[in-house]
């Protein structure tokens, strides 16, 4: 898989911190380096230790290592809130039959194994069972003077694990403030908490007046998809909804065949995952890691005392974005390692000031099945971790390509390979990067009528900041940074300086960037 806005994969608190949870075993810190046995051999020895004599084997599988991470991350987050993938799209009012939606959405969950899967833990070890297929599609009533984005918002935040991990929620757009800060349209896809609010320099269409759309969030615990499902999925739901079909329209032996490839791909992967946990792929990463020096320090500018306790709502967050053309005879701005080069940039710009001697680690979502896999829904990605050392274009690529070649590395490996190496590493990124070619996910039709995707501000962060890239007819560059971590001006400068390199311009262009979230302008 490219990157792509499935990112928010990094969780801040990662694995790799030795912490101890029901899975019975600490990954990093806790895993003796010398020990011989990768962390996926020794969590297949204990998974199929707890799954032997299970009363019911075909409904019990493994977890790949990013979902074994996400299980983790789960643990360490708020209330064991998943971290979860929204897609928003408005229609205008009346398009959405919500019973015809619901029964789409039940042909997919009755479909695609991977959408009717519920994480549990089973004698110590992370597993994944597979249930009755369902899907909660619920209509959402804004509190009075709440607008839609908010009460979207808000439902995607009282997110509980207990549910399926495919649900769609319907909102009615009832006031101009959809217009503002709130909802913006853009064509692309969005990621969870990352940049969501449009600039001064080159607006995206507004949200139409209060009564004229209706949005619909599409969203998915992100243990259960990656780029290629979203893609998926949005033509399925499509085709579902256009030929009213629901669960009992999934014939038996095709559910069989589909649980069955689901069951290869996650094998196949987790086989992928022990090839690249040798010992020369982890002495490669700890050499890429060790110069960055210490563990990753506190984000800048941050306050540690204000830290929110699990019952506070999620840390505030301002955001930019802003649109490139893309130029026919020059596809720069679309080399990922030139994406690449940009984002350290911005790391470095926002860090040197309070901790100069770190080299800020980077992580960006790649991967995808395996070549022999079937082509299944599910999470089969890595997160590749960057160190943003200060280096021209060539080096950087040749560099990239080198980690590409270690890129199977599941990161908790990454995490150990470095304290292996006396690297003090929990884990913690100090920054995200996605891309994602637009190409490749068609726009949700419901009932023939396109809907336009838009975006929705203020969701959690996974890293003090994240850069989002969406490649379409144009490049819409986002950022999105934690405000208590990041200072508002010094963000606007890190985003001045991306979107000049970006595009060729002079960082001092003199164009003002409106901010949401209620951060400042540029001045």
């Amino acid at each position: 898989m490219d990157p792509s806005t499935t990112a928010g994969i990094s969780t801040g608190a990662a694995s790799g911190t030795g912490i101890r949870t029901r899975f019975g075993t600490a990954t990093g810190a806790g895993v003796r380096p010398d020990s011989g046995v990768s962390i996926t051999e020794q969590y297949l020895a204990r998974y199929e230790k707890a799954a032997a004599g299970v009363s019911d084997p075909a409904g019990l599988l493994p977890v790949t290592g990013a979902q074994r991470r996400f299980l983790l991350a789960r643990r360490l987050a708020p209330g064991g809130r998943p971290d979860v993938v929204p897609l928003f799209f408005a229609f205008p009012r009346g398009t959405v039959d919500l019973e015809r939606l619901r029964a789409a959405a039940g042909h997919l969950a009755a479909a695609h194994p991977a959408l009717r899967t519920r994480s549990d833990v089973l004698r110590g070890a992370p597993v994944q069972r597979l249930g009755a297929p369902t899907a909660q599609v619920d209509r959402v009533t804004p509190h009075p003077g709440e607008s839609a984005a908010a009460a979207l918002r808000r439902t995607l935040l009282e997110w509980t694990a207990e549910g399926p991990p495919f649900r769609l929620f319907l909102a009615d757009a009832h006031e101009a403030a959809e217009r503002h800060g709130a909802v913006h349209g853009s064509g692309t896809a969005d990621t969870p908490g990352a940049p969501g609010s449009q600039d001064g320099t080159a607006p995206g269409p507004a949200v139409p007046e209060a009564g004229a759309v209706e949005i619909l969030a599409l969203a998915l615990d992100h243990a259960v998809c990656d780029e290629q499902s979203l893609g998926r999925i949005s033509a399925d739901l499509a085709d579902a909804y256009e030929q009213r079909l629901g669960p009992g329209d999934v014939p038996p032996h095709r559910a069989a065949e589909e649980a069955a490839g689901y069951r290869e791909a996650v094998q196949l992967q987790l086989e992928a995952e022990k090839r690249a946990s040798r010992p020369e792929s982890l002495t490669y990463w700890a050499r890429r890691i060790a110069p960055a020096g210490g563990a990753a320090g506190p984000a800048p500018g941050s306050h540690p005392a204000r830290q929110a306790p699990a019952a506070q709502q999620p840390r505030p967050t301002g955001a930019l974005q802003t649109r490139l053309p893309i130029r026919a005879e020059d596809g720069r701005a679309t080399a990922f390692p030139v994406l690449l080069g940009a984002c350290g940039n911005v790391a470095r710009a926002l860090y040197e000031t309070d901790v100069p001697e770190r080299t800020p680690l980077l992580g960006y979502p790649w991967g995808g099945r395996p070549p022999a896999a079937p082509p299944v829904l599910g999470c089969f990605l890595n997160t590749v971790v960057h160190p943003a050392t200060a280096c021209g274009p060539d080096d950087l690529t040749t560099t990239w390509w080198d980690d590409l070649d270690h890129a199977d590395t599941p990161f908790d490996e990454v995490v150990r390979a470095a304290r292996s190496a006396a690297v003090p590493w929990t884990g913690r990124l100090d920054g995200l990067l996605t891309f994602e070619d637009l190409h490749r996910r068609p726009p949700l039709r419901l009932g023939g009528v396109a809907g336009r995707e838009v975006h929705i501000d203020g969701r959690p962060l996974q890293a003090p900041f994240a850069v989002s890239v969406s490649y379409g007819t144009d490049l819409l560059v986002r950022m999105a940074w934690d405000r208590d971590a990041v200072p508002d001006g010094r963000a606007h400068d890190a985003f001045a300086g991306l979107t000049a390199e970006l595009s060729g311009e002079p960082a001092g262009d003199g164009r003002t960037r409106t901010p949401a979230g209620g951060a400042a302008p540029v001045g």
